[in-house]
């Protein structure tokens, strides 16, 4: 049996090197573009019909083939909104013919359609999508400009079987198929993006301005020279290159924006400029790409919250958010052989908050109230630096690139306030989505509350990535099937570490009169606020006093050092992979194998009260975590074409995701109590909240079936089913049973649990209409289930933060001079998690925004934007609807702008 195998390596071996394999013969290097030479198109198959050979157009237009046998043949073109067109050419041995193309269009108005507008976003992604290898969704940089999205998020919120999770309104993170956005793996221009935040993974996309982005791909079921933690999918975010376009390129835009909700107005500008120039004596070499966004928001939200009970809480938020991004992007072509680049991006995102707080805690004479404010500046930055080439090695391609990339988030300064009263007559019913509350004008008077803390913090979170990847790859012939194989690696390190100073003012604040920091009462429009506070007197106060203030030296220590560690990764991976055109099937599948090597540090910071021993002190022991895991993870994915309209997908691939950082941090924060008991003697209590650098990552088998049809015309009707079994699924559980922790009344640490599955439809069509009308429609079925242990009880529940319906509707119509679209988002109420014996529900939301312009001339157009028309809420609930945790909201925003196109 090994003899056989062996002969049969031997054989692939020898027709994979053989003499004729390695034969110069003749090569062809196209160019697809329009007839006005104004633009490149992307995502177009080519084929040789007497060779059954075929490829994609990239970017720029551009699409090679190798190893031809002189002669001539049949060149075919096919893009979705334009006909099929066939090109005779003519190979001759030893050479390489450069030829241009351009697309069969027979109306001169079809090409400015398919170049431009509405027609242009689309049919780009829908003819990248038709010819992927895998399940893909793509978004391009024309039909992120056709809706009002901020940033990268709520661009994607678009596709099927994408979601958003919102703050503040804006669109952040990016759920796939419902699963947890940290279970998704995000890259800019192929390299891995570390995240701003402390103690994640997921990647907040609203840091990355829509301006600065080229195009946006989901994968959904990954090959094998793809990362593997994408248990959701992968999110790639491409900027812009210069060779992308045709000649020479700039644009300017210039928006003026006001938030109904706080009559605020905020300015908005961002460019582009490209051009291809000569360099080093050698014509059309060097491609430069410049990209610059800032936009400076003033908005906010009026909140109400409360634990299902006996504690409503009001809030009252004024925000400032400025975004500054800027990309440079440099490309050096010095022949058709070899290409170099350069992928620089960097984004800004400042988050200004100011939050007045009623805290009402109702509990007959004991009832209270505390009024708090929140004053923090927080800054994320995203840098991402990609260098990297490409060589024609005779019939080898080599590419390889280095990255780097390092985010922050910085906290610098938080303050927050803490005043509390008794002796009000406060009540409220609880009831309905928004609680009312009855109190007397006493409580509304902040003079007659006392200060019972002031906390001041200082943290930073880093996250730095280095990453080196080699592929190379071949055509080859396989049994008389064009066949490809491929192979590579890629090696990544990574160190992240939070950082939190935390200090704690708890001391004797009789002296000190709250009435001085009252303000104007806020315009909270969901009942009656009270006295507002006083930013600046609060601030000015605290730098003033702070020095003579009564710091609570062991819970500060306590918080400090139990939210301080550092966790290093690194990550080694491999594959083989082949692609094999059996007639109408091609076949992609290999192997992928990822070694990881995880260590964190951190501390067991132990908080003692000793009545028995008169003693009160802080503990902090060093403590210290390894693990090695590794993963051989195969996959499948076959491409059927029954026709030209028709194509069928099926692909069966294993990924993993690596725990939260938050979760497998080495950090321990222990509360031990010793007090006297009725008989004499002495009790102790114990609790603890502790990380766990033993978790296993998550590991799913995943397995997705579709079927796509493609008119004539730019448009698409697909359907596609997907299942995913998740092991390890990590849950937050109480682990005091354990030999360990032994003696502790409870002690919460996050373990892997049992498995979770989720399965569904995915619907899209999108069809445009030669009269200028456009509809885009797509929804999302699924369905799914976990299990959560808490208490020592076991919940069956679905994924949290997973909704069974989430779809999307688009109304749009463009001519001459319209551009219009009317946009329905839609999302089902899904599981947050379990609060006590209650499960808290985040309640459906739909948003309809408008986007219009008018055209006047090729180059100018103004816009009007008009987001959260229906002025939508954000809702939680406890088991019912009509129990109150959480609403929230944000009116609408209004967009007025101009842009000017070269």
């Amino acid at each position: 049996m090994n003899i056989h195998k062996s002969k049969l390596a031997l054989a692939c071996l020898a027709a994979l090197f053989s003499h004729q394999a390695l034969a110069a013969d003749g090569s062809l290097l196209g160019r697809l573009g329009d007839t006005q030479n104004k633009a490149w198109f992307e995502g177009a198959s080519v084929r040789l019909k007497e060779l059954n050979l075929s490829t994609v157009t990239k970017g720029d237009g551009s699409f090679r083939f190798n190893a031809l046998p002189p002669g001539d043949y049949t060149l075919e073109i096919r893009y979705l909104g334009a006909p099929k067109t066939e090109h005779p050419i003519h190979i001759e041995d030893g050479k390489t013919l450069q030829q241009r193309f351009t697309l069969g269009l027979k109306e001169p108005k079809l090409d400015e359609l398919i170049v431009y507008g509405q027609r242009a976003g689309q049919a780009g992604a829908l003819n990248m999508q038709r010819s992927a290898d895998n399940l893909k969704s793509i978004v391009s940089s024309d039909a992120i400009g056709q809706f009002p999205d901020q940033n990268a998020a709520e661009a994607l919120q678009r596709l099927p079987g994408l979601s958003i999770e919102r703050d503040q309104g804006e669109g952040r993170f990016v759920g796939i198929r419902g699963i947890d956005p940290n279970l998704n793996n995000v890259t800019i221009n192929g390299m891995n993006i570390p995240s701003p935040e402390a103690g994640v993974r997921s990647v907040a996309l609203d840091v990355i301005p829509s301006e600065l982005i080229e195009g946006l791909e989901v994968t959904k079921s990954v090959t094998p020279d793809m990362d593997a933690d994408a248990i959701g999918g992968s999110v790639e975010v491409k900027s812009l290159s210069a060779f992308d376009r045709a000649g020479r390129s700039a644009s300017l835009t210039v928006q003026a924006s006001r938030n109904e909700l706080r009559s605020e107005t905020s300015p908005k500008v961002s460019g582009s400029y490209t051009d291809v120039v000569d360099f080093a004596g050698l014509q059309d070499s060097l491609g430069v790409a410049v990209a610059l966004s800032w936009f400076d928001r003033d908005f906010g939200s009026d909140n109400i919250e409360s634990n299902g009970d006996d504690e409503i809480e009001q809030r009252y938020y004024a925000i400032n958010r400025e975004r500054i991004g800027a990309a440079l992007n440099l490309d050096f072509r010095p022949d058709f052989n070899n290409q170099y680049y350069l992928r620089t991006l960097y984004s800004r995102f400042s988050d200004d908050e100011y939050r007045q707080a009623n805290t009402f805690t109702f509990d007959g004479d004991d009832s209270e109230i505390e009024r708090g404010s929140k004053d923090r500046y927080e800054v994320q930055e995203i840098l991402s630096l990609t260098a990297g080439a490409e060589h024609q090695l005779q019939q080898w391609h080599l590419s390889y690139q280095l990255g780097y990339a390092e985010s922050s988030e910085d906290e610098p300064d938080a303050l927050y306030y803490s005043f509390k009263g008794d002796g009000f007559a406060i009540s409220s019913d609880f009831s309905g989505q928004i609680p009312a509350i009855v109190q007397d004008a006493e409580a509304k008077s902040l003079s007659n509350y006392e200060v019972d803390e002031i906390s001041f913090e200082d943290n930073l979170a880093e996250d730095q990535e280095l990453s080196f990847k080699l592929d190379m790859s071949r055509d080859f012939d396989m049994a008389g099937h064009p066949a490809q194989l491929k192979f590579g690696g890629k090696y990544r390190s990574r160190e992240k570490q939070t950082n939190a100073n935390i200090f704690i003012y708890e001391g004797d604040f009789d002296d000190l009169d709250a009435g001085q920091f009252a303000a104007a009462v806020p315009a909270w429009g969901l009942g009656d606020f009270g006295s507002g506070l006083d930013r600046q007197a609060m601030r000015n106060h605290f730098s003033s006093n702070r020095s003579s203030l009564e710091l609570a030296a062991l819970d500060s220590e306590l918080e400090s050092n139990g939210a301080s560690y550092q966790s290093d990764e690194d990550i080694f991976a491999t594959y083989l992979m082949t692609k094999v055109d059996i007639d109408k099937l091609r076949v992609v599948a290999g192997i992928r194998y990822e070694r990881t090597d995880f260590s964190t540090s951190g501390q067991r910071v132990e908080l003692i009260e000793d009545e028995q021993a008169d003693e009160e002190k802080v503990v902090n022991t060093a403590w210290q975590g390894e693990k090695q895991y590794s993963h051989l993870l195969p996959s499948l994915n076959l491409r059927y074409e029954f026709s030209d309209q028709l194509i069928g997908r099926f692909a069966y691939t294993q990924t993993i995701a690596r725990p939260k950082f938050e979760d497998s941090a080495a950090f321990q924060i222990i509360e031990s109590k010793t007090e006297e008991n009725d008989d004499g003697g002495f009790d102790t209590e114990r609790e603890a909240e502790v990380g766990n650098p033993e978790l296993k990552p998550f590991e799913s088998n995943n397995m997705d079936l579709s079927i796509e049809y493609y008119p004539g015309s730019i448009g698409v009707l697909s359907a596609g089913y997907f299942h995913k079994d998740i092991d390890n699924f990590v849950i937050l559980a109480d682990v005091s049973h354990l030999d360990a922790w032994q003696g502790f009344a409870e002690v919460t640490q996050p373990i892997n649990g049992e498995s979770a599955k989720v399965q569904g439809l995915e619907l899209s069509w999108v069809k445009s209409f030669d009269n200028g009308l456009l509809i885009a429609a797509n929804a999302t079925l699924s369905d799914s289930e976990a299990v959560t242990l808490l208490d020592g009880e076991r919940f069956e529940t679905s994924l949290p933060n997973q909704s069974d319906k989430v779809g999307n509707l688009t109304l749009g119509y463009e001519d001459n001079d319209w551009s219009l679209r009317l946009t329905l988002s839609h999302k089902s109420e899904n599981l947050e998690e379990i609060d006590g014996e209650m499960l808290r529900m985040e309640d459906a939301h739909q948003q309809l925004d408008f986007s219009g312009k008018y055209f006047i001339n090729p180059q100018m157009h103004i816009y009007f934007n008009a987001v959260n028309l229906n002025d939508e809420p954000y809702y939680h609930y406890f088991d019912r609807r009509s129990i109150n945790a959480q609403y929230e909201e944000y009116g609408r925003t209004f967009e007025l702008g101009f842009n000017w196109t070269l």
